[in-house]
């Protein structure tokens, strides 16, 4: 872009997301706030006129992703600056560009900005200082009242799911975590600026939302924290199903606790890490409660909420985990059960206290126990979807299926629910008789009933005939 002018109409914008559903939505910020610009979407990154890597920095590697995408699209400008098009603006935004903006100017000259996560709702200007070649191409600031501040509440959606910020960053500080320094600390949006967003949602038909945060429990942006914030959103007309993730154990409070037997809205289905089921790795990790604890914790979801399942992370292999450590994270997930999960082998992330521990585990160590992790876990994921045949579950539709006279839906467990059904159906919330449960999804069969039945709620959906 420097020393060039875009087009002034009809601009396309490529967005790659890299990463975590909060990536998701600050990507999907991104196009609203380029939108008064004149940028469209496009999926076509050789049409593109902006294209915006939104990048993540969780994972070892992530960096060198970024690089050998910013070497395709290097190419693809080449390209389209020869054939006389257009010149393509790159930008490198998230957490990558927070922690080596500097290294990636640098190794990386095709690249027009870099902009930090809590810096993204700046890129009107940035573009437009960095299009009169005023110089500016690194922006990290950290200040996320200052983002939220100046974004618009309404928002564009497609689909009757939307992912909906509620809290950024994260003061927790586990060892093997680089959130606190890409994120910052943490912040919690005002409750009166969510609840407006989620209203502007439902208003385009949006059903269901997931509350985002890095440590989205520890929510404290109005009263009683994340519990007083689902009861205001599950008083919204048309918003039927609120989610939220990720938690921590330890702001798992009571008061949200009680919510999840009180509210039909809030979904039974609760993603709470416990990371390792060795107490030895858990204070070396500085996670701040243990596995009796965590157990405890879960004893008391349940007795809330009896259908809650389940969702975890692990990360085997981490500094100085032994054969019985691992072994009793192996026990702490045969007494939980858990509906699903993620697992990762530990990587080192620069600049975290873990990457310079001693006993570093060996690869071939770390694979051998992610096996063995991720047959128990993919055996009690079959068993719990297997669980559900027989059953009537309230299944939101969201898009036609693979197949043709197929839809496909989200069961209250978030499980993805394949039915013979109508289109008109999307959008809606049916009982379905789950037929037969496989490792990734449920089949089931449409519930009929009279067609003058009202739109449905979660929780005592309506028939429909189909």
């Amino acid at each position: 872009m420097t020393g060039e002018t875009l087009p002034k109409a009809g601009k396309r914008l490529f967005i790659k997301t890299y990463g975590c559903q909060m990536n998701v939505y600050d990507s999907e910020r991104m196009a609203d706030i380029l939108r008064p610009l004149g940028y469209g979407m496009t999926d076509a990154p050789e049409d593109a006129d902006l294209v915006v890597l939104n990048t993540c920095h969780i994972r070892e590697k992530a960096a060198e992703k970024v690089y050998s995408e910013l070497g395709r699209i290097k190419e693809m400008r080449a390209a389209r600056t020869e054939a006389g098009g257009a010149r393509m603006g790159v930008v490198v935004a998230g957490c990558v560009a927070q922690a080596e903006g500097e290294e990636i100017m640098r190794r990386a000259p095709v690249v027009d900005l870099v902009v930090g996560p809590q810096a993204y709702h700046k890129l009107p200007e940035l573009i437009a200082r960095t299009t009169r070649a005023l110089g500016e191409r690194l922006s990290a600031d950290f200040a996320p009242e200052a983002k939220f501040d100046a974004l618009p509440i309404a928002r564009q959606v497609d689909g009757v799911t939307a992912f909906l910020t509620v809290q950024e960053g994260c003061d927790k500080f586990c060892t093997f975590c680089v959130v606190p320094y890409t994120r910052g600390g943490e912040y919690s949006r005002p409750t009166a600026d969510i609840e407006a967003e989620a209203r502007g949602l439902a208003a385009q038909g949006v059903r269901e939302v997931t509350l985002l945060g890095q440590n989205v429990n520890a929510y404290s942006g109005g009263p009683d924290g994340l519990a007083g914030l689902a009861r205001r959103l599950a008083a919204i007309e048309g918003l039927d199903r609120i989610r939220y993730t990720t938690s921590h154990p330890r702001d798992m409070d009571e008061a949200l606790i009680a919510a999840h037997g009180e509210l039909e809205a809030l979904m039974p289905y609760l993603h709470l890490p416990v990371q390792s089921g060795s107490d030895k790795i858990l204070r070396a990790m500085n996670r701040d409660h243990t596995a009796a604890t965590y157990l405890k914790l879960i004893e008391r979801i349940r007795a809330a909420r009896p259908d809650m399942a389940l969702s975890c992370d692990f990360i085997v292999g981490f500094p100085g985990e032994t054969e019985a450590d691992f072994q009793d994270t192996l026990n702490l997930i045969e007494e939980v059960n858990f509906a699903s999960a993620f697992s990762f082998k530990y990587s080192r992330r620069p600049g975290t206290p873990a990457s310079a521990m001693p006993g570093q585990v060996a690869e071939e160590v770390k694979d051998e126990r992610l096996a063995r992790l991720n047959a128990l876990l993919d055996a009690q994921r079959m068993a719990f979807n297997a669980s559900q045949v027989g059953r009537t579950l309230n299944v939101l539709f969201e898009r036609p299926g693979r197949y043709p006279g197929q839809i496909l839906g989200r069961s209250p467990y978030l499980q993805a629910v394949h039915v013979d059904g109508p289109e008109r159906l999307i959008g809606q919330i049916a009982p379905v008789r789950v037929t037969q449960g496989n490792m990734n999804s449920l089949t089931g069969d449409l519930i009929l009933e009279d067609p003058r039945s009202s739109r449905p709620k979660a929780g005592s959906a309506k028939k429909v005939l189909a």
